[in-house]
């Protein structure tokens, strides 16, 4: 017989030895049919517990509470609280057979605990599945969540999106390395440079909880007395978690703990991880191998086990704000995760927030400060140029460079690279006065004034949406008004051609820069994108300050002042020859900080003054943005407190079509409102709450129109 009809009469029996080779590979990778949920129709149920108390996967508000399932007896022993199960999820009561409901779809979603019996009285549908025997949901997590969704008007299923990384079958199934003996007790270090740092330090290793507001002295050391307060808590055995705002810093905490502890002894979690290590790592923090965790925003829900510390470094930073719902800032999750575990705080940076200055004006937390002569030997000589002498300098219509900020950059390269920063496109400001600066606003809500977009003269609130007509300023008196956008891009051009012969490196959105070498070079860059210098700067030049400070945004002055500080920190100090020129009017109140190095008592005076305007932080604040019909009826279905305020609505800018679309703007193209409710201190958990009852409403009632709510808003205006 041939094999031609062998191959045809007896099929894979009379196969040439090469695809009897493939099939029986084949045969041996192919991995065992996994079979499908299956409803436990008529299946035996547990003896014991036989309720399952269920939080669904469903991110809607009316759908934010726990469901209870029964529990089939071949599924009791995994079927534990903490771990991630299949339900089948939307059968009514018509679909009930043996006394089991059946049908629904599919969905996730988490044990929370085993219950002797239900308190609904109808037919329960069974567990479908459990996906995975290992417990990811704790006590303390599910907790924190809860806090954290109550506070941002959110529902618990998103918060545990946040909070839970997707699950990695490889990497569940490796076991976690052992957990190391507790390090010794470290050294004050460079914590000795402050006041209180030594006894911050000891009352860690003892076992205790301070709670501070860290301003850091310029220089590179602060990763590294980060890393010694890790080290502290580590030595009283218990854990600590550091959140900080980009990949960089957390890779200079990360080089300095592994320097201090050694390997092994920290988990790095951050987005760019790959699913596969970043839920291994997520485990061996979850079992209590690791016992510190440094990351970015998406770390501050570790589940660090007897958590001892909690710390976030540059809390100002954009990047700290979660951008899916509810939108939570890592700050104020740390500050939930102090309370509830009652823990130490540390809350750092160069720069300090008006939320910062409020948690030690209350007595929640203590300064944790240098003396002003180490500020001054470690800080470089800050320099300023005004307006009025750019248009009087013929070195500045030449290259837009005062002859002040030329003579600093020349010198600096004689001596290393001399730092350039720019403002990034999108720093558009709106109104205010031609000769002081000071900020147009509203005589109603002190509200930005902007300009109207059909051309007019008037002005009107950004706000509550009144006209202004017949402004003045109230600081100077001026009548007239000033707006000003300088272009980033083409300032850095002009740069490079007036120091032809000097190498330029650029650091932005498109390339950032980690480190540059210590070599004469121009780098420019824009804010929160400078590299570090080997060494450090010679000199910065902080050009545009106009531009940084007449941003239509509640915070541009707090938020070009740490944008400033965290460039000038990169300079050498004074002593060193450090120089930094800012090109902005001197007499305004974040300059003068900035010169001062003073960043403390900027902070001090602008929540006084926002205190007299009844601002956040001292009031709570919600923006409620969608087309007008669904907020106007969303605004007159919501219950909210006496106390409340309601700013608006007033029209948001259109989202141009194939631009990106921010959290909480109109779609392309669509035309939205936006309202903005305020508060006064103690309500915010009020306010929240109403919201969250009216928007659930709605999404029960199946509302088509999208209505964002989002409590605490970074931008307000």
């Amino acid at each position: 017989m041939s094999s031609e009809n062998g191959q045809a009469e007896g099929g894979a029996e009379g196969a040439p030895p090469e695809q009897l080779a493939l099939i029986r590979e084949s045969v041996r990778k192919a991995k065992a049919p996994r079979a499908k949920p299956r409803t436990w129709r008529g299946a035996k149920l547990a003896g014991e517990l036989p309720v399952a108390r269920v939080l669904v996967d469903k991110g809607v508000l009316h759908l934010d509470r726990y469901f209870d399932y029964a529990v089939p007896e071949e599924l009791d022993a995994d079927a534990q609280p903490g771990v991630r199960v299949r339900v089948r999820f939307g059968a009514g009561r018509h679909r009930v057979r043996e006394g089991r409901r059946e049908g629904g779809g599919l969905i996730d979603g988490f044990l929370v605990e085993r219950l002797a019996e239900s308190d609904y009285s109808g037919p329960l549908a069974a567990l479908a599945q459990v996906v995975s025997p290992e417990p990811v949901l704790s006590e303390e997590l599910l907790g924190l969540a809860r806090a954290v969704a109550d506070r941002y008007a959110g529902s618990l299923a998103d918060v545990l999106q946040l909070a839970v990384p997707p699950r990695n079958a490889r990497a569940e199934q490796r076991p976690s390395p052992a957990p190391q003996p507790p390090p010794p007790a470290p050294e004050a270090g460079p914590w000795a440079r402050y006041e209180q740092g030594p006894a911050f330090l000891e009352s860690l290793a003892t076992g205790g909880a301070p709670r501070a507001v860290w301003h850091a002295l310029p220089g590179p050391q602060w990763s590294e007395e980060l890393a010694r307060a890790v080290a502290a808590t580590l030595a009283s055995g218990r854990g600590a978690l550091v959140v900080l705002p980009d990949g960089r810093t957390v890779a200079r905490v990360d080089a300095a703990l592994t320097a201090l502890l050694g390997e092994g002894r920290h988990a790095v979690l951050t987005a760019d991880a790959g699913p596969e290590k970043r839920y291994a790592q997520w485990l061996a923090v979850r079992r209590g191998s690791v016992r510190a965790v440094v990351g970015t925003r998406a770390a501050m829900f570790a589940p660090v086990q007897n958590l001892g510390l909690v710390a976030v470094w540059d809390d100002g930073d954009d990047s700290h704000s979660e951008q899916h719902a509810p939108q939570p800032h890592a700050r104020e999750v740390l500050l939930l995760r102090a309370a509830q575990d009652r823990c130490g705080f540390l809350l750092g940076g160069w720069s300090c927030t008006v939320e910062a200055a409020q948690l030690v004006e209350t007595g929640w937390a203590r300064p944790l400060v240098a003396g002003r002569d180490r500020v001054r030997a470690a800080a470089p000589l800050v320099r300023t140029v005004s307006d009025g002498d750019l248009a009087r300098d013929e070195a500045a219509r030449a290259a837009r460079l005062p002859t002040l900020a030329w003579q600093a950059v020349r010198e600096g390269l004689r001596h290393g690279p001399v730092l350039v920063q720019v403002p990034r496109r999108g720093y558009v400001p709106r109104m205010a006065c031609a000769s002081c600066r000071a900020p147009a606003r509203c005589r109603h809500c002190s509200g930005p004034l902007e300009a109207q977009a059909s051309g007019a003269g008037d002005l009107r609130c950004g706000w509550c949406g009144r006209e202004e007509a017949g402004w003045h300023c109230p600081e100077c008196g001026g009548l007239r008004l000033r707006a000003q956008v300088v272009g980033a891009r083409r300032t850095a051009e002009e740069l490079g051609r007036a120091f032809p012969a000097v190498p330029v490196r650029t650091s932005g959105r498109e390339h950032v820069l980690d480190t540059v070498p210590g070599a004469p070079a121009l780098v420019v860059s824009t804010p929160g994108a400078e590299p570090v210098a080997e060494g450090g700067y010679a000199a910065a030049l902080l050009l545009d300050g106009w531009a940084m400070l007449g941003r239509p945004d509640l915070r541009a002055g707090e938020d070009a002042l740490r944008r400033w500080i965290g460039a000038a920190a990169l300079v050498r100090p004074q002593s060193a020859g450090g120089t930094v020129v800012v090109v902005a009017e001197p007499t305004l109140r974040p300059v003068q900080a900035l010169v001062r190095w003073d960043p403390v008592g900027h902070a001090v005076r602008e929540l006084a003054d926002r205190a007299e305007l009844r601002f956040p932080p001292v009031s709570r604040m919600a923006a409620v943005s969608g087309p007008p019909e669904a907020l106007a009826g969303f605004l007159s279905a919501v219950e909210l407190p006496a106390e409340a305020e309601v700013l608006g609505p007033v029209p948001l800018p259109v989202t141009p079509v194939g631009r990106p679309r921010r959290p909480g703007a109109p779609p392309p193209g669509e035309h939205w409102e936006r309202a903005l409710i305020r508060v006064p201190p103690g309500r915010g958990a009020a306010l929240a709450g109403a919201l969250k009852a009216a928007q659930a409403a709605r999404m029960a009632r199946g509302s088509a129109e999208p209505v964002w709510v989002r409590i605490d808003p970074p931008d307000i205006g």
